[in-house]
């Protein structure tokens, strides 16, 4: 049977096909301006893009006792889709689809998620993804499961500035950044970097930075360069070193923070309060001027303080 092709039928075509006894609630036709596209013209343009969505819920009592707190919200839908929306800017329908319906089946009552997610601007007619996801049983290997979370991430951002990396005691600099447990390591562009008038003006600074991290992992076998934050908190939970390249996130960012490449400091504070650091480690560089809530500022004079 090819669930997700009648996704969207009526009842009674679902009936017949599984004869799975499940009531289904739906969003139908909800459209909204959203920024996504991995192509350049499509940055910075919002475009209208439609949800649909059905889920599939354990029939309850509510239509029996008529109590709104027994039956499953459509504003469930609508707050997995805002966010969705809220968390970064993404590229493609299909991971916008996947955070609809992962936040869809977060409600235990949620059994199955049928999502459709069309761009109604990009050509003519609708171009969309739709797709279909089930919920895991109790006890099922989940990717990003109960027992990931527990685990612990990174626990301070330790930045690397050019007069650390760039001076007699670079190796060991580095060294001490490397045996530092649970960090992300960032570091400052090769040269100065001037503040950004412009788009391409931002990107080619942050490629800048891009470009020094993986000039660092050549001076350190086994020194991941990490793109996102779920490598990085994947390499922190697993004890290897990733150093960040922060072109894709700061990027794709949901807002955009007012950051670009002549402040790498700034930049190192806004990834640990994006990661749930305590602490962020500067090392050769400027102090940045603004820390998010509950990150800590520790300005390392050698590289013994790292990992005071």
């Amino acid at each position: 049977m090819n669930e997700t092709a009648i996704a969207f039928e009526p009842p009674h075509v679902r009936a017949a096909a599984d004869g799975l006894p499940l009531d289904r609630i739906s969003l139908r036709d909800h459209v909204r301006a959203v920024e996504i596209g991995a192509f350049h013209v499509e940055r910075g343009v919002a475009q209208r893009v439609q949800f649909d969505v059905v889920l599939e819920v354990v029939p309850g009592l509510a239509g029996q006792s008529d109590d709104v707190d027994r039956v499953l919200s459509y504003d469930t839908i609508i707050e997995a889709i805002t966010a969705a929306l809220a968390a970064e800017r993404v590229n493609l329908l299909e991971t916008l689809a996947e955070r609809v319906a992962a936040g869809c089946l977060a409600d235990a009552r949620t059994v199955r998620a049928f999502v459709r997610v069309q761009k109604l601007d990009r050509a003519p007619g609708a171009l969309g993804v739709e797709i279909v996801r089930r919920r895991l049983p109790d006890g099922a290997v989940r990717l990003h499961g109960p027992e990931a979370a527990a685990a612990p991430g990174v626990a301070r951002v330790i930045h690397l500035g050019r007069a650390a990396l760039g001076g007699p005691d670079a190796a060991a600099w580095l060294a001490a950044a490397l045996a530092a447990p649970r960090a992300a390591l960032t570091v400052a562009p090769a040269t100065p970097q001037a503040a950004a008038a412009d788009e391409p003006g931002f990107r080619i600074g942050l490629l800048a930075i891009d470009q020094a991290a993986w000039a660092l992992s050549a001076r350190a076998p086994g020194l991941a360069v990490a793109s996102s934050r779920a490598e990085l908190d994947w390499a922190a939970r697993a004890g290897r070193p990733a150093v960040w390249a922060p072109a894709r996130m700061l990027a794709d960012a949901a807002p955009r923070p007012p950051l670009d490449a002549s402040r790498p400091a700034e930049a190192a504070a806004w990834l640990a309060g994006e990661l749930g650091a305590g602490e962020v480690v500067v090392c050769g560089d400027a102090a940045p001027e603004r820390l998010p809530s509950g990150v800590a500022l520790r300005l390392a004079s050698s590289p013994a303080r790292i990992g005071a």
